[in-house]
């Protein structure tokens, strides 16, 4: 019984090895329908290609044959030399995919913007023997192509998209799609493939680790000081410069730096709009310089306009918070970050929000024993807003009264409905 079952499961392993050698055959072994040979080949590491080539260094001639696998719908692929950087800008890009009455499309883009539909045009460089085959699921460009100076080193970027009638359409752009990762250094004489990130990936992930770190902690923070440790006596001028340095810090960081990061993104990707990530940002740099220049040019405590620049202070301070935070889970969509990413973000809200209820708690007993500290010995009276003491507030607090955050008392359910001032002048 025991060896049957060993039988069994070695058969079952076998068979997946050989499925999975029939799937994915290497380039070295394998042979084309028309009976074309190269010298060199590769396994590209994304998106089920290879590449193979024949190179001539005297006449920098170089033939190639671009090879996708496992196709079972209409898609377009691409493959593209780039000579004067190594993402997707710039680069000279040879396109096939199937039309809908069953032909096969094969031509050569220039690709000048992100926003490109692979629309047909003149290389850089001549492009001579175009063709492609469509059969046994797999997909497969044929070139000659006639490169500029004597180089054997070249930026490549291989593509892979969908198909709507007979245009071909933008691919995945997902941080974690291959897609993303097909592009690297390609060596003609050694046959070393090298694969790069894409510079706009590193710079999309910086951006939103800037916007993330001081739009939405940082600013939450200092806003979390000012509100309750200016309660506190003996933090002042403490909370005041703690509240200060959070805010630059954060508008250094992300009013500076990741808006400055943001708009060389958008500069770069012509044709990709995000308007709402867009204009919430720039309304969001609009306010936060607002505050910065509105604090430099403060009312005295005194001043007749200080209520006024206290209202905006507060108001666009409110705006900053909320737009912010929204802003920022609008960008974890357009990166597509992962579940890990959104989790490890909220956790700080939560605990800042958890925070925020004990410096109210904390904050709120030291105010009501500094209020109470100009009132006589056995003094009792009920809590402001609730029910008033026969002699009236006035009457028990000798023509003097004192409020209490009545929501706190509830939410806590800590501080006594009935007060009384003891001898240290305490509640």
């Amino acid at each position: 019984m025991a060896r049957s079952v060993i039988f069994l499961v070695a058969f079952f392993l076998s068979f997946c090895a050989l499925s999975c050698i029939a799937q994915q055959q290497p380039c070295t072994t394998y042979k084309f329908s028309n009976n074309k040979q190269f010298s060199s080949c590769s396994d590209l590491p994304v998106l089920s290609s290879s590449l193979h080539w024949n190179y001539h260094p005297l006449s920098s001639r170089v033939e190639v044959a671009f090879r996708h696998t496992g196709v079972t719908d209409r898609r377009w692929i691409a493959w593209a030399i780039n000579p004067t950087s190594g993402g997707m800008i710039g680069s000279q890009a040879i396109v096939s995919f199937p039309r809908k009455d069953g032909s096969l499309a094969v031509y050569t883009s220039p690709i000048t913007s992100y926003g490109t539909r692979l629309e047909q045009g003149n290389l850089s460089f001549p492009v001579l023997d175009l063709s492609a085959t469509n059969q046994n699921n797999e997909m497969i460009i044929y070139a000659s192509l006639e490169l500029h100076g004597n180089i054997s080193t070249v930026n490549h970027l291989w593509q892979v998209g969908p198909m709507s009638e007979n245009t071909p359409m933008m691919h995945s752009v997902a941080p974690s799609s291959p897609n993303v990762k097909s592009m690297g250094s390609l060596d003609f004489l050694s046959g070393r493939i090298k694969a790069t990130r894409s510079s706009s990936t590193t710079l999309k992930n910086v951006h939103g680790i800037l916007n993330t770190v001081s739009w939405g902690i940082l600013m939450p923070v200092g806003a979390v000081i000012a509100r309750y440790l200016k309660r506190f006596e003996s933090a002042s001028p403490l909370w005041f410069y703690l509240h200060v340095s959070c805010q630059l810090l954060a508008y250094i960081l992300g009013g500076l730096s990741g808006f400055g990061t943001g708009i060389f993104l958008g500069i770069r990707s012509h044709g990709i709009e995000h308007s709402c990530h867009k204009i919430i940002g720039i309304v969001l740099f609009c306010l936060a310089t607002a505050q910065v220049f509105g604090g430099l040019v403060r009312p005295d405590k005194d001043s007749k306009y200080r209520p006024f620049f206290n209202w905006f202070h507060f108001l666009a301070g409110c705006s900053t918070l909320i737009l912010s935070i929204f802003n920022i889970y609008k960008g974890f969509d357009i990166l597509h970050a992962a579940r890990f990413w959104r989790l490890t973000y909220s956790e700080p809200g939560c605990i800042a929000e958890s925070d925020n209820a004990v410096g109210r708690k904390i904050g709120t007993r030291i105010l009501l024993r500094e209020e109470c500290s100009g009132y006589g010995v056995g003094v009792k009276g009920m809590i402001k807003g609730h029910t008033i003491p026969e002699a009236g507030n006035n009457g028990v607090y000798n023509n003097g009264t004192f409020e209490i955050d009545v929501e706190c008392q509830k939410m806590y359910n800590e501080l006594p409905d009935v007060l009384e001032i003891n001898r240290n002048s305490e509640l």
